[in-house]
């Protein structure tokens, strides 16, 4: 049976220029930045996705921008950015490479609980050096894992053991590693090439193929007592405990900017290369009514979870200034608006990277142009973030009204 797309060779009739899809916010700066080095990273972005491995150019050109510090505060020399406009980078970011969107979100998580867990010398340290010197951060500190353990020797700790899902450990210039010990569980900042940190690149998933979220290896590496980020016993304040809800609040932006990215390029590629179905009695296939009622409502589900994430982007910029005097109630409420955004993005993600392929046609299904990464970069996710989680705690907070407790995922 012939394909959608299927008719006699000839020549596709002229058809106005599109409209622009999803242009950045005029009024925000770094937004407006990242849709200028989407562009960039855009050329090159099918190859590097099949390529796998380390993003070193992309990385490099990222921190070109000087989005790299954009939160961290003018205090310490950077823009002092806020929530919104970091998670517009990410979707922007997303709508060409998923991979550098996550790395670049998730870099905000080390440095959230930095921001929230050091001294003021330490602050005083880090902070500076990572605008001056363009730091990527990173986090080995894989919650769900207890693989590495470390020992006091004299005035230091060695760290041995490794820890899985240890996304851009393998372009990162510090990383936030942990272990578990007397007292509980201890975190620590150290440069990403000290002696015995070994990135082993076993990474091989279908999706977010460089963002090197396989293994790390500790062997016998050495941590000062200035690197360590509070103690064990310290209290796991409201506060503290948003990394959790920035870390579903950057991957919706990464499933909303990848939906984006896939309804963009299948619009491009169904205005200038699809043909008519033979039996569609049109000359051009976006004449199809069929063809127009599904890009509408792809359309507006994507515009629906775009709202949903601006609207908690917002209220974790109202809340996050309250620092460590942010109430469990407020706290739970933005896990609520985190949770809703994520599993909407999610499910839209998945459905528009995939659904868009029948609009496109058969020839649109080839690993050359590779439009296929966008719906395997919200698979790999999703996955890792299950959404009937999600909606069990929504549910339950809108039988009873309880909030989720603070735990990783919620």
């Amino acid at each position: 049976m012939p394909s959608r797309s299927s008719s006699p060779a000839h020549e596709t009739p002229d058809v106005p220029e599109p409209p622009e899809l999803y242009a950045p916010e005029p009024g925000d700066v770094h937004a407006r930045r990242a849709a200028a080095l989407r562009e960039v990273l855009h050329a090159d972005a099918v190859a590097r996705d099949e390529a796998g491995g380390q993003p070193l150019d992309a990385v490099r050109a990222l921190k070109a921008s000087g989005l790299n510090a954009a939160w961290i505060g003018r205090a310490y020399g950077g823009e002092g950015a806020s929530w919104t406009s970091i998670l517009r980078v990410v979707r922007e970011f997303a709508r060409t490479d998923g991979s550098i969107a996550h790395l670049y979100g998730y870099q905000h998580l080390p440095l959230h609980i930095t921001a929230a867990r050091a001294t003021p010398a330490q602050l005083a340290n880090w902070f500076p050096a990572s605008v001056r010197e363009n730091w990527l951060w990173s986090n080995s500190g894989n919650v769900m894992s207890r693989t590495s353990t470390a020992r006091r020797v004299g005035t230091h700790w060695v760290l041995d053991g490794h820890r899985p899902f240890s996304s851009g450990t393998h372009v990162a210039d510090v990383i936030q590693v942990s272990w578990d010990g007397d007292g509980g569980r201890y975190t620590a900042v150290i440069p990403a090439d000290r002696d015995g940190v070994g990135i082993a690149h076993d990474w091989d998933g279908i999706g977010q193929r460089q963002t090197g979220s396989g293994t790390v290896l500790f062997q016998g590496v050495r941590i000062a007592d200035e690197e360590l980020l509070g103690r064990p016993g310290d209290e796991v304040t409201p506060f503290v405990s948003l990394n959790s809800l920035l870390q579903q609040l950057v991957l919706a932006q990464v499933f909303i900017g990848s939906a984006q990215g896939a309804l963009a390029e299948g619009r491009d590629y169904t205005v200038r290369e699809s043909r008519p179905w033979i039996h569609s009695g049109v000359e051009r296939h976006t004449d199809d009514p069929w063809v127009q009622r599904r890009y509408g409502g792809l359309h507006i589900r994507v515009q629906a979870a775009q709202a949903l994430a601006e609207q908690a982007a917002a209220q974790l910029d109202e809340l996050y200034p309250q620092g460590h005097g942010l109430t469990a109630h407020a706290r739970g409420s933005l896990a609520i608006s985190a949770a809703a955004a994520n599993v909407v993005a999610g499910e839209v993600g998945l459905a528009v990277a995939e659904e868009v392929f029948e609009v496109m046609g058969a020839r649109s299904a080839t690993r050359a142009r590779g439009y296929d990464r966008f719906w395997r970069n919200v698979r790999t996710h999703t996955l890792h973030n299950p959404a009937e989680y999600k909606k069990r705690t929504l549910g339950q907070w809108l039988l009873d009204g309880s909030h989720p407790q603070p735990a990783p995922y919620r």
